[in-house]
């Protein structure tokens, strides 16, 4: 079975004025897609070094297959994440975000800064972690390789520059401050409650 690059859940263009149809088009047409072609591939290129016995490839082909592979993942929840018409905080999650960051305002304060703060390429990351029974920002840096294993992906930010540069050139701050307006709460509500516990 191979991966597949799969549909928005919207048209490119209904993302605008935060998110130009140009960019969404170019994003998940070309940057996503490029991931699930570069997932299929390395776990081809794998199949084939375990058949000829060349293990000294493994390395450097686990290493792409995780690169291509988180892109994937992270892409796909990213466009789920998003909505036209935003909405507004509510439910469990926001419950949550209120009883452990203090306010909707300070945690989106936090969050800006960690995404303005990703040096080079990378995602702020909402995550709900399963060991503190609470919720936590993180970076990721470029797709994969730094997300503990008791994180499980509440809120995706894909602060990489193809996310953003044709709309707002390098300031990533504006790109930052306009997500917030098109942000799907019931989506990221439904990832929440369904790994969080009672708080």
């Amino acid at each position: 079975m191979k991966y597949e690059l799969p549909e928005l859940p919207y048209d490119y263009s209904d993302l605008e004025p935060y998110i130009s149809g140009a960019i969404m088009e170019l994003h998940h047409d070309k940057h996503h897609n490029a991931y699930v072609a570069g997932a299929n591939q390395s776990l081809e290129q794998l199949e084939d070094a375990r058949q000829k016995d060349d293990f000294g490839k493994i390395n450097q082909l686990s290493k792409n297959y995780a690169f291509n592979f988180a892109g994937h993942v992270n892409h796909s929840l990213f466009w789920d994440n998003m909505a036209p018409t935003g909405q507004e905080a509510h439910g469990e999650l926001l419950e949550a975000i209120r009883d452990q960051f203090g306010s909707l305002e300070i945690f989106k304060k936090q969050f800006s800064a960690v995404a303005a703060g990703v040096q080079g390429a990378g995602w702020a990351v909402l995550v709900w972690d399963a060991l503190a029974k609470r919720l936590q920002i993180v970076q990721l840096f470029d797709h994969q390789a730094n997300l503990a294993l008791s994180l499980t992906p509440i809120l995706l930010l894909d602060v990489w520059e193809h996310a953003y540069y044709l709309d707002y050139k390098n300031v990533r701050g504006d790109y930052i401050n306009a997500w917030w307006n098109i942000i799907n709460w019931e989506d990221a509500n439904k990832r929440f409650t369904k790994v969080a516990v009672s708080l």
